[in-house]
């Protein structure tokens, strides 16, 4: 807490206040527990801001460090100080605020519903990290105490985190009305991060505020999204269909699982490739059939040679005629030419040999 000091009727006379360093750590604020009054010592070190604080309005700050006492109205800053604590009220209140620059982290406590192209309306969460240290802290003050009535470090992170939030959420509705997919975030991180920083500057001075620093950021799609995205980027990256994925994905798990999983799931990718085959079979013999109209044309047997006694077509090789049961005489070949020759020919009909 505050170190008050003096004599021993501090509560009534003068008190030095100052801010304990082990009361310090991560605390971006202090405020004393007590009200000042004329003649009090205000210490200030280096790495701290004093601000005066009264009627729900900062009077003024000192920056420098020192020792301060508050009896003068000659002093710079100290003397307006001076005229409002003698005024009818003579008391007011001191909030100290740490120079340096403190590490946070935000997150959405709820969801960012983004409209995508292909993917519908998908609910975007948002992670990272920003350094932010008190720039201007009259502003500083006059919003978190004044405006909020905050009196903890705690209640001030918690409202930067959620207007850092609130700012990337308003980059991300700029980037969808550019073209930006769900598919397309995390090649756009870095881009992000740069238009959070520029829009922090105006957004955030207003708090006295300055957001210096950005990094970590990440976006976390629903788990069925994110694998739709994987999916997409890995066909993509094959240069194959859904269906040929999802068939070489089945039979790679069915080989680096031999168990009984793996076994289900080579049966799925099996038949994923039996119906792949089917289809490709059923597509062969489609485009071999006829089309509807066309007349088949049968296939006839090829034609013999006819009988000297009913003149019907025998069979090649046949001894008996099929229709009369007549005898067939052997075939005769030229020895010329290897033509057949007729029954009872005495010359080749083909060459013109003489036959003996």
């Amino acid at each position: 807490m505050a170190i008050i000091g003096g004599d021993k009727k501090s509560v009534i006379g003068a008190a030095t206040i100052a801010w304990d360093d082990s009361e310090k750590r991560d605390n971006i604020m202090y405020r004393v527990p007590r009200n000042i009054r004329l003649n009090d010592n205000i210490v200030v070190r280096e790495d701290e801001y004093a601000v005066f604080y009264r009627d729900g309005k900062a009077l003024d700050y000192i920056d420098r460090p020192d020792r301060y006492a508050l009896t003068s109205i000659n002093m710079p800053i100290v003397g307006r100080i001076v005229e409002f604590l003698s005024g009818v009220r003579q008391d007011a209140e001191v909030f100290y605020l740490q120079k340096r620059v403190f590490d946070g982290k935000f997150g959405s406590k709820q969801p960012y519903v983004f409209r995508d192209k292909d993917f519908g309306m998908v609910n975007l969460r948002v992670f990272g990290e920003f350094r932010y240290k008190v720039s201007k802290p009259m502003n500083f003050i006059n919003q978190f105490v004044g405006t909020f009535n905050y009196t903890t470090s705690a209640e001030v992170e918690d409202r930067i985190k959620e207007q850092v939030v609130m700012v990337l959420y308003d980059v991300l509705g700029d980037a969808k009305n550019k073209g930006v997919g769900v598919a397309d975030l995390a090649a756009n991180l870095t881009n992000f991060e740069q238009a959070l920083l520029e829009r922090a500057k105006a957004h955030f001075d207003l708090y006295g505020i300055l957001i210096d620093k950005l990094s970590g950021l990440y976006i976390n799609l629903p788990e069925e999204v994110q694998k739709a995205v994987d999916t997409r980027a890995s066909m993509g990256v094959t240069g194959t269909n859904y269906m040929q994925y999802q068939t070489g994905q089945a039979m790679r798990e069915a080989a680096q699982n031999p168990s009984g999983g793996g076994a289900a799931a080579a049966g799925v990718g099996v038949g994923a490739g039996f119906g792949m085959g089917y289809m490709m079979m059923d597509q062969m013999r489609q485009a071999n059939q006829p089309s509807q109209g066309q007349p088949q044309q049968q296939e006839q047997a090829p034609a013999g040679t006819p009988c000297p006694k009913c003149n019907a077509s025998v069979p090649a090789g046949a001894k008996f005629c099929p229709a009369c049961g007549a005898k067939q005489e052997a075939k005769t070949f030229c020895p010329n030419c290897g033509a057949q020759l007729p029954a009872g020919a005495k010359f080749c009909p083909s060459c013109g040999q003489k036959l003996g």
